[in-house]
């Protein structure tokens, strides 16, 4: 299959791996715990239409649905009466999705552009069961690809041939790429909704202020994807490195201690920055990890 340019398929890509279907069903209700609210329904929407909730009752007009009539109402007043609901809306879950090259490391069970890739289309296919459409963003890889809300298998469908096209290629990074599609899920949502941003999250924190003002409407759920390699520099000798976001080369001597206590503390406390962020924002935030079962791990964390 060709790949758009700017993206490749990358090398040792496993996929997301098995999904069971109980792993599933227990992950749906913690996506619906997480969007409580918003799920069809649970807002009302303007207007009045089919729903559940009653509005008013009403004198019998013609043209009005003959199974709306109530038969209380009618033998009270001896006028035929019709029963008027509030509409439901449904809800638009947002997928943002980092493509950008850091996503093709792994050196674990799978890269985590795999898990990313699992986590959109569980949660794509968790957000049309209720009526609901789902949206993608890709973020990352020159440019901002959106493909718009819709139901159903050809939003499944969509999500799956998007995700396949791969990640950018390395050095060709994007330091406001996340910002920018962000921004871009705030500008074309008009209704509240459900928005799931799945990333890595390397690189400058500039997207905070999109982030929370995504907050301020929807329901933001943040799942950052690590590797163990990238906490924990192994005693392997002298090692070539290459920035996959910027394309630099650095040579290192990976026996050194002191590097490799050092290489660690600096990973904290970028992580650990991540997360406070994240906790300021009042963002849910879930961490997955290419040596772990990311569908038990979202499942756990969310429950």
């Amino acid at each position: 299959m060709s790949t758009p340019a700017g993206l490749r398929v990358p090398d040792g890509r496993q996929g997301p791996g098995p999904m069971p279907s109980s792993l599933v069903e227990e992950l749906d209700l913690a996506v619906a715990r997480r969007a409580a609210g918003l799920l069809p329904g649970d807002r009302r929407a303007a207007g009045v239409g089919s729903g559940t909730e009653l509005a008013q009752l009403r004198a019998y007009q013609v043209g009005d649905d003959v199974r709306q009539i109530d038969a209380a109402a009618t033998a009270r007043t001896g006028v035929p009466h019709v029963r008027v609901h509030v509409p439901e809306r449904t809800l638009t879950t947002w997928l943002v999705v980092d493509v950008s090259p850091s996503m093709a490391f792994g050196t674990a069970q799978r890269l985590k552009s795999d898990v990313a890739e699992g986590v959109a289309l569980v949660i794509g296919r968790l957000a049309i069961r209720r009526a609901g459409r789902v949206a993608l963003v890709t973020c990352g890889s020159g440019r901002t690809r959106l493909l718009p809300p819709r139901g159903s298998r050809p939003a499944l469908i969509g999500l799956r041939r998007t995700l396949a096209e791969g990640v950018a290629v390395d050095g060709h990074s994007e330091p406001d790429a996340l910002v920018r599609a962000l921004g871009r899920v705030g500008r074309v949502s008009n209704q509240p909704g459900f928005v799931v941003v799945v990333s890595d999250f390397r690189g400058p924190d500039n997207w905070t202020t999109a982030m929370g003002s995504l907050r301020m409407r929807h329901s933001v759920l943040a799942v950052e994807v690590r590797d163990p390699r990238e906490g924990a520099l192994p005693a392997v000798g002298r090692l070539a490195l290459i920035d996959p976001e910027t394309g630099e080369r650095i040579e290192i001597d990976s026996n050194n201690r002191r590097l490799r206590e050092r290489f660690a503390a600096a990973e904290r406390r970028d992580r650990d920055h991540i997360a406070g962020e994240l906790r300021r924002l009042r963002v849910d935030h879930v961490v997955l990890s290419t040596d772990r079962d990311w569908l038990f791990d979202l499942g756990r964390t969310m429950r």
